[in-house]
């Protein structure tokens, strides 16, 4: 082992530098903290039971891995997740500040890493003397940089960060042992690195490249060959090595493809490597020139060799400078090496969804960043650092203002069409914002640009369902939802969702087949319970659904939609009261959710309490204009209060909504009848009975209105038919014996 230098700087001024780091990031994402969950937090978070409970550990160490998760094979940052709900619940704050956390701790270590190795004998000569100095500015561009927001703001992405703390970790405690004189002292920090390069392989892939990276710091720094390393460590590098098996297992429980996220297919393989010739040099370029930033570029059209051979040549080009460099100028190598060291499996492997992303240049940035403010120190000496120190605080300031584009999703996916219209993940994100905005309309427009970029995208197709769903045209969001499941078996979230579709068609037992698949890949799933009790309730089974509802609710308790349905089964079931009391819970949980004051209507009108229900169906029909039946239920109670305006107006309402609806066009004509507008209330029975022939109240109605009309026979004809269709209805045979009787 080369001698090292022992770093002379006081524990004061390195605590210094530490806290002025600290505070510069601080100030640069001061504005983050209340940004909210944006795009593949919504599932990591919100669908994802296994971050509910902390203990057993086994539960949040054992992540979803569905498609959507980026915590798929990923149990530590799971985990994370599972401390901040067990925190904070659904507080975006406290998601914000473990970030920032990890950021700044990822930053001191990559500060100690930095003054460590500039104290080595490689470097001592030219920067020995300034290594304090140099380090605390590499850490603050790296912290500050506006390419480092993804990492940090975007919450989900502290998959990259908490892999770069890890991976920082491990070289860092390598470093130290290597700066050690005493052999448990050495075998204490080669332990730190152990683990550290474990714990990484359970936050991201990318931690893969760690073993090497340290073999590569140990020839440079350290030993100054590779035989040299070997030879004096490798029983170290051998337990190094074994850190592999478990990123190996975690792969291997995802299917080999990370929940579909990637595909081994040469054509596939072609096309990805391809691509990161733009994704390399646009990367570097970002690194001195941070603009435009893009959230998500989106998968680019086909590519051929001649369309990216500028950025090919410049890449090889690169990648040849670093190969003579690892031989003529090691440190400036290691640099190099680094840089595609850590980029290469998000690379290689052909993504499905993601090819070029900012968040892949979080570590990988360290290494542009050390090389560039070293060559500032060495060619310019204190000018050179006072210059690097003053662009490092900008882009702190740039970072500040990039984090403002994080305000919300649709400021966010605005900035990212603007600036990528070509990105069909922006369209049908922007499309996302605005549906959960209840614009609808731009919702489908922008999921259909979406899918004419990119017509093989699950999770677009899936989200155009949800909207034609909230636009109440059910076939076509089933037919959305088909093609998602075709085009990914195991979207369980879609499969979920066409039985949910199903079930309003009335074709129940494709529907239950659906739910069930849903459940076979997340068996918590609390909404795939809930669609086998909308279908149990779809054929009257009513204690099966009952079982369903309750057992949603045991998984998702604050789950309104499953109270108001457990409500109805159990008025079903004759239990009124316990009926009204989920009702109420429903209620209390979603005030808004206009189909459980519709049935708390229903519930309250059995129970004969025609005041209070009048009430439910109001607020219904309030919340929901649109809903025919609320309207004539509506109608009905105001009827019965023989308040015949409202009534009129609330039936007039229910018939343009539902023109196919008999009940309505009957109810209407009682209430013309009331105001004594007999012909227009004729004129609705008859278009009661033209849907429905054998409607026998419509029939004995009409036949009141045509006495009234002095149409004689007809009356009769129709007080005949009532009496037909139900023999139990005296008063139709009654009428019926009374003309009779006439002459």
């Amino acid at each position: 082992m080369a001698l090292v230098a022992r770093p002379n700087d006081s524990p004061r001024s390195i605590t210094g530098f530490g806290v002025l780091l600290v505070l510069a990031a601080a100030a640069a994402y001061a504005n983050s903290w209340g940004v909210p969950f944006l795009f593949d937090d919504i599932p990591s978070v919100f669908e994802n039971p296994t971050i509910r409970q902390l203990w057993p550990l086994s539960t949040p160490l054992s992540p979803p891995n569905g498609f959507g998760f980026t915590v798929s094979g990923r149990p530590l940052v799971n985990l994370s997740l599972a401390i901040n709900w067990a925190v904070g619940g659904a507080d975006v704050t406290g998601y914000h500040v473990f970030n920032f956390a990890i950021h700044a701790l990822a930053g001191l270590t990559l500060f100690g890493l930095a003054r460590r190795t500039l104290r080595r004998p490689v470097l001592a000569g030219t920067f020995g003397g300034r290594a304090l100095p140099l380090a605390g500015a590499m850490a603050l561009g790296w912290m500050l940089h506006p390419l480092q927001t993804e990492a940090v703001t975007y919450i989900i992405q502290r998959a990259e960060s908490m892999m770069a703390l890890f991976y920082l970790l491990t070289l860092y405690g390598f470093a130290r042992a290597a700066d050690a004189t005493e052999r448990s002292v050495q075998r204490r920090w080669q332990g730190v690195a152990l683990a550290a390069c474990a714990l990484g392989m359970l936050c991201k892939e990318v931690m893969v490249s760690a073993p090497l990276a340290v073999l590569l710091y140990d020839r440079t720094f350290v030993a100054g060959n590779f035989r040299a390393a070997w030879r004096a460590r490798r029983g170290f590098y051998g337990a190094l090595a074994l850190t592999w098996l478990p990123l190996a297992w975690l792969i291997v429980t995802t299917g080999g493809d990370r929940g579909g996220t990637f595909t081994l297919t040469l054509a596939a393989c072609w096309q990805q490597w391809l691509t990161q010739c733009e994704a390399l040099t646009r990367y570097l370029r970002l690194a001195f020139w941070p603009s435009p930033l893009i959230f998500e570029y989106g998968i680019p059209p086909p590519l051929t060799v001649a369309d990216v051979g500028l950025q090919a040549l410049l890449v090889l080009a690169l990648l040849g400078a670093t190969l003579w460099a690892l031989w003529r100028r090691p440190v400036a190598g290691f640099l190099g090496a680094m840089f595609f060291l850590i980029l290469a499996p998000t690379s290689l492997m052909p993504a499905v969804t993601q090819v070029i992303v900012e968040h892949r240049m979080y570590l990988p940035l360290a290494a542009v960043v050390a090389l560039t403010a070293g060559g500032c120190v060495r060619w310019w000496g204190g000018r050179g650092l006072v210059a690097w120190t003053m662009l490092a605080l900008a882009g702190g300031g740039l970072t500040f203002l990039r984090n403002r584009d994080y305000a919300s999703d649709l400021t966010l996916w605005k900035d990212t069409v603007d600036k990528r219209p070509t990105s069909a993940l922006a369209q049908s994100n922007l499309a996302s914002a605005y549906y959960a905005r209840g614009e609808l309309a731009a919702a489908v427009r922008h999921n259909e640009a979406s899918l004419e970029l990119n017509p093989k995208s699950a999770q677009v197709h899936f989200n155009l369902g949800l909207a034609f769903d909230r636009l109440g045209r059910t076939e076509e969001a089933a037919t959305q939802y088909q093609d998602a499941v075709a085009i990914l078996p195991y979207f369980a979230q879609a499969h979920s969702k066409l039985g949910l579709a199903l079930v309003k068609l009335h074709r129940v037992p494709e529907a239950v087949e659906h739910l069930a698949e849903a459940l076979s890949y997340i068996p918590d799933y609390a909404e795939a319970h809930y669609g086998l009790g909308l279908a149990a309730a779809e054929t009257e089974r009513w204690t099966g659904a009952v079982g369903y509802y309750e057992k949603a609710l045991q998984l998702s308790p604050d789950y309104a939609a499953a109270e108001s349905n457990l409500g109805v089964a159990l008025s079903r079931l004759g239990r009124s009261a316990d009926a009204e009391r989920h009702l109420r819970r429903a209620l209390r949980l979603e005030p808004s959710l206009a189909e459980a004051h519709f049935n708390l209507g229903l519930v309250l009108a059995a129970q004969g309490k025609a005041a209070a229900a009048r009430e439910q169906y109001a607020e219904a029909v309030r919340l929901a204009p649109d809903t025919a039946e609320a309207q004539l239920n509506l109608g009905v109670a105001e009827a019965q209060a023989e308040k015949w305006d409202e009534a009129l107006a609330a039936l007039r309402a229910a018939v343009r909504l539902r023109p196919d609806l008999a009940e309505a066009h009957a109810n209407l004509g009682i209430v013309l009848a009331e105001l004594g507008r007999t012909e227009e209330a004729v004129a609705s029975y008859e278009e009661a009975l033209r849907l429905r022939p054998d409607y026998a109240v419509a029939h004995y109605n009409l036949g009141n209105a045509l006495l009234r009309l002095q149409r004689w026979s007809e009356a009769k004809r129709h007080f005949a038919e009532a009496a037909r269709l139900a023999p139990e209805m005296k008063a139709a045979r009654e009428m019926e014996a009374r003309l009779q009787a006439m002459p």
